[in-house]
C-alpha cells in the first residue's frame, strides 16, 4: 500500500517537520491578521468616504486575486522590481496576512454593527473619547467574539499552505512529493501511502483546531 516508505530513514519525521512549517506560517499570519483586521474593521465602521473607498478596493483586490498569483507577485515581483531579498516564508506570511486581514476586517465591521448603541453612549457619558471607547470597551468585545472565527481561519490557512511549495518552501506536501520521487522504483505504491498520511495529518490538525473553536464558542455564549 506504500506505507512502508514512511518508516525508511527519517521520512515520517520529515513529514511532521513539514506540517510544522505549515502551522508556523498559518499561526503567524493569523496573529498579524487579527491585529490589522481589528484595526481596519474599526476604521471601516467609521464610514469615512476615503476609508470606505480604500477598504473596498483592498477587499475586492484580495477576494478576486488567487492566493497563488499573490504569492508569485510578492515573492518574485517584489524581489525583482524592488531588489528586496525576501525569503519564501516571509513572502508567504505577507500574502496570508493580507488575505487574513481582509477576512477579519469584514467580520469585525459586521460585529461592530451588532454592538448596541447604548454601549457607545454610556462610554461617552463617562467622559471617554471615541478612541478610548474603542480601545477599552468595544474592541475587547470584538476580539472575544472573533477569536473562535479566527481559529477557523487558521484551519483554512493550513489547508491553503500547500500552495507555498510553488515558491520553494518545503512544507508537508512538498516533503511528501520528495519521498515519493525518492522511492518511485523501490515502492511503486508510495504515492498512496504518503498522500494518505498527509491527508491524515491535515485532518487531525484541522479537527483539533475546529473542536477547540467550537469549545470556545460554546463557552463564551454562556
Amino acid at each position: 500500500m506504500g506505507f512502508e516508505v514512511l518508516f525508511k530513514g527519517s521520512n515520517m519525521l520529515r513529514l511532521l517537520s513539514g506540517m510544522l512549517v505549515a502551522l508556523r506560517i498559518s499561526l503567524i499570519s493569523v496573529l498579524i491578521s487579527i491585529v490589522f483586521g481589528v484595526a481596519l474593521g474599526s476604521l471601516m465602521s467609521l464610514k469615512k468616504p476615503a476609508i470606505t473607498v480604500a477598504s473596498k478596493i483592498y477587499l475586492e483586490f484580495i477576494r478576486i486575486m488567487p492566493q497563488m498569483v499573490l504569492l508569485f507577485l510578492v515573492y518574485f515581483g517584489t524581489t525583482k522590481a524592488l531588489g528586496i531579498n525576501m525569503s519564501a516564508e516571509t513572502a508567504s506570511i505577507i500574502v496570508f496576512s493580507l488575505w487574513g486581514t481582509a477576512e477579519m476586517s469584514d467580520l469585525v465591521r459586521g460585529a461592530l454593527g451588532g454592538i448596541p448603541a447604548i454601549q457607545y453612549e454610556s462610554s461617552y457619558s463617562l467622559g471617554m473619547t471615541t478612541f478610548q471607547t474603542y480601545v477599552y470597551v468595544i474592541i475587547p468585545q470584538i476580539i472575544r467574539r472573533m477569536l473562535p472565527l479566527s481559529i477557523n481561519l487558521i484551519t483554512r490557512m493550513i489547508k491553503t499552505t500547500s500552495l507555498v511549495m510553488m515558491i520553494g518552501i518545503v512544507e508537508v506536501l512538498k516533503v511528501g512529493q520528495q519521498i515519493i520521487e525518492a522511492n518511485r522504483k523501490s515502492s511503486p505504491n508510495a504515492a498512496f501511502g504518503v498522500y494518505a498520511t498527509v491527508f491524515l495529518l491535515y485532518f487531525v490538525v484541522c479537527y483539533v483546531i475546529s473542536m477547540f473553536s467550537k469549545h470556545l464558542e460554546k463557552k463564551w455564549k454562556n
